[in-house]
């Protein structure tokens, strides 16, 4: 087997993960009963070559219920009929998390509201003020 390339060109390579086989849950008739065709992917997050520390802490927040407490990813594929499809499902979702956790967020930059538009709001306010106010309950004159 070949290391897996995605499509933003990523290589993860064939000793960062462990592939385990078992008998896929679901429909499929004879078949899912005598194969073992769904596929267990497990990615050791803090032994990868491929991110920096901050990238491994945005794997960790985007990997979710898949961590374990062992620092692994687990990703479990076993929506397609043949081992082949199962492990190329597994290594691609793998791939578009790493790329996802690679990308490193813009610092937002605080910023001011302009007098023109603290001004707008305040008047917007006043006329949500006015319409309420005639809503009001008539006054005996």
């Amino acid at each position: 087997m070949a290391s897996m390339p995605a499509d933003s060109g990523l290589q993860v390579p064939e000793d960062e993960y462990e592939l385990a086989w078992s008998r896929a849950p679901g429909p499929g008739g004879q078949n899912v009963n005598k194969l073992a065709t769904a596929c267990q992917l497990r990615f050791r997050v803090a032994d990868t070559r491929l991110l920096d520390e901050a990238g491994r802490e945005r794997l960790r927040r985007l990997a979710g219920r898949r961590l374990t407490l062992d620092d692994d990813l687990l990703i479990d594929a076993h929506r397609h009929r043949t081992r082949e499809a199962n492990r190329r499902d597994a290594l691609e979702r793998l791939a578009t998390l790493i790329a996802a956790a690679r990308h490193v967020p813009k610092a937002r930059k605080p910023t001011r509201p302009t007098r023109a538009s603290k001004e707008r709001r305040i008047e917007s306010k006043k006329r949500r003020q006015a319409t309420k106010r005639l809503r009001g309950r008539i006054g005996a004159d």
